[in-house]
């Protein structure tokens, strides 16, 4: 099952809206931290539990919605809504601030008491999450499949994260294309231009990574200790995973893992790479200038545009490429999310087409919440001349048609019911390797071994 993920990325020429994709194992607090953690804002106190509606809304022009972040999935949210009330006078949505794990914790609470009734009519879904709970929970989620929702219109591998046995169940939003962020003057003072970084292999980008070192003083990447985002973002640039298409763990005899981690043991050796403790930490390193650049999703750039006195010193370009690996290619994805229409939802029909007229179907809702940094899969948004815009802080680059462009070449990923279990098993054999000098190859088989206990083989 070969995949392309197309990934329509929209960002703000003056707000970075806190995105609501993520990483894996940054942060729990932090909306552009982990899709392991949660995918939470950091305007989240917590205290969201106590105004949530449960269950399908009585009323016939209101839908009950569970997502989080105020600032970037209720405002697109509620957007999408005050668009189609436009040609559906009364429509609205009432919306409940969720963290992305409770709301999953919510979903499986549900299935245990076998009381669906609490449920919304729709809910968000990190991507990664999506096979694991529509496999274990078929009975939550509404087939769409043929619900009149146009899914060619999405890519293929987007829309693949939350079709389960060829129907699909899941309206796709949001997604993380992978960037490099360097900062231009630190390039300059080791002779080198964002140029010299573009389309390039991880060989020769640890090279001149020892120049930047040498001739700025400062790491080319920071990363936080024990995390594999970075490595998860190199394996997916190979079109490689975790798991095998029929479901087997796939991290032994993965052809890129073992290559990727010697990169990154290597990088730190160097001094080159530089691991922090926290995700606090990792945003500091960026935005005070201790490092000379990130490799991340394009939410990263709502981290990377924080100090605004380093507005022209940046530049975006797309990641290295392994060596030597078949399939290797200089783009990756990190997190996303899609929607879901439950089955306790009593207006199916309007749900199905409120998303069909704003999430798949509307240009200028794209063009409304490019205002928050908001990250989409629709492809026919990319033709609007907002991706066209120069943007001043990366050196008047048209960052979002670059972006684009990234997307749509990016390998996608297997993930599956169990793909948490194999990532932190990686990140555990990537902290060992790192922190206390284990062997690799045996951090590797036991990663393999931990999975597959998990999976319960």
């Amino acid at each position: 099952m070969k995949r392309k993920i197309v990934a329509v990325v929209l960002a703000s020429t003056m707000v970075f809206g806190m995105t609501a994709c993520g990483s894996s194992g940054a942060s729990d607090s932090s909306s552009t931290g982990s899709d392991a953690a949660t995918d939470d804002t950091a305007t989240d106190d917590g205290s969201e539990d106590a105004n949530v509606t449960e269950g399908s809304s009585d009323d016939e022009n209101t839908l009950t919605v569970w997502t989080w972040d105020p600032n970037f999935n209720i405002y697109a949210i509620e957007k999408a809504a005050e668009i189609y009330a436009k040609d559906h006078p009364g429509f609205k949505v009432d919306v409940s601030e969720i963290k992305s794990d409770d709301i999953e914790t919510r979903l499986t609470t549900a299935v245990s008491a076998g009381d669906l009734s609490t449920l919304p009519d729709i809910f968000l879904m990190q991507d990664n999450s999506f096979q694991k709970y529509a496999t274990n929970y078929p009975d939550v989620f509404t087939d769409l499949t043929d619900s009149g929702i146009d899914f060619s219109q999405f890519s293929e591998a987007k829309v693949a994260y939350s079709t389960l046995d060829g129907k699909n169940y899941g309206i796709p939003f949001d997604n993380g294309a992978v960037i490099e962020c360097l900062r231009t003057d630190m390039l300059e003072e080791a002779g080198y231009t964002v140029d010299d970084f573009t389309d390039i292999t991880w060989s020769d980008f640890m090279e001149k990574a020892k120049v930047v070192k040498e001739k700025t003083g400062q790491p080319i990447l920071t990363s936080q200790a024990g995390s594999p985002d970075l490595v998860m973002e190199m394996l997916q640039s190979c079109g490689e995973s975790l798991f095998n298409e029929d479901g087997s763990v796939n991290i032994k005899d993965n052809k890129a893992l073992k290559p990727i981690l010697e990169i990154y043991q290597q990088m730190v050796a160097d001094g080159t790479l530089v691991e922090v403790t926290d995700w606090d930490q990792y945003i500091a390193s960026i935005n005070n200038g201790t490092v000379a650049g990130t490799i991340n999703g394009c939410w990263i750039m709502a981290s990377v545009v924080a100090n605004d006195d380093q507005s022209g010193k940046w530049a975006i370009t797309n990641m290295p490429k392994l060596d030597d690996v078949d399939g290797a290619t200089n783009y990756s994805n990190n997190g996303g999310s899609s929607w879901a229409i439950t089955s306790n939802c009593k207006k199916v029909d309007l749900a199905v087409d409120f998303m069909n007229s704003t999430f798949a179907g509307s240009t200028e809702f794209y063009d409304d919440i490019i205002s928050k940094g908001a990250l989409a899969t629709w492809a026919p948004a990319g033709d609007s001349e907002a991706y066209a815009q120069p943007v001043e802080f990366f050196g008047g680059d048209a960052v979002y048609a670059k972006i684009v462009d990234f997307s749509t070449k990016t390998p996608s990923n297997v993930t599956g019911p169990f793909y948490y279990d194999a990532r932190d098993a990686v990140g555990v054999a990537l902290s060992n390797i790192i922190q206390s000098g284990a062997d690799m190859d045996d951090e590797i088989a036991t990663a393999q071994d931990t999975v597959e206990f998990n999976m319960g083989g």
